[in-house]
């Protein structure tokens, strides 16, 4: 299974947050596993870094380095992944998380979420 990290998944992951199940942790480690980040998430960290650097002291080249290093693999966004938002239904209003889950779907992947307004969407999704 070919996995991209939702946004905040992906901070967990890569700071060891407690807040990532280590059941979910330990099969993301799995030897096979195709783990992803989205340029998505290191436009949205950027931004929320630059506006608020409190609330998200991440900074975005840090965790793309980070994401790296872990042997994530980056996802460009794509205009076939802009033309694949605009057909997904109105359940979420965040313009990131569903360029994320457009992503997801456009490359036959599923995207691992916390966030339960995505979860609704079902397909291509798996939330805990």
């Amino acid at each position: 299974m070919q996995l991209l990290f939702d946004t905040h998944v992906l901070l967990w992951f890569l700071t060891d947050d407690r807040k990532l199940p280590r059941k979910i942790r330990s099969r993301l480690l799995e030897p096979g596993a195709r783990l992803h980040f989205s340029s998505v998430s290191i436009l949205e960290i950027a931004m929320k870094h630059s506006l608020k650097p409190d609330a998200m002291p991440c900074a975005p080249d840090e965790v793309m380095e980070a994401a790296e290093a872990s042997g994530l693999v980056e996802l460009p966004f794509a205009s076939g992944h802009s033309v694949a938002v605009g057909s997904l239904p109105w359940l979420h209003r965040d313009p990131f998380d569903r360029m994320l889950l457009a992503q997801a779907r456009a490359e036959g992947m599923t995207l691992l979420t916390h966030d339960d307004a995505i979860a609704a969407y079902g397909d291509g999704v798996l939330s805990f």
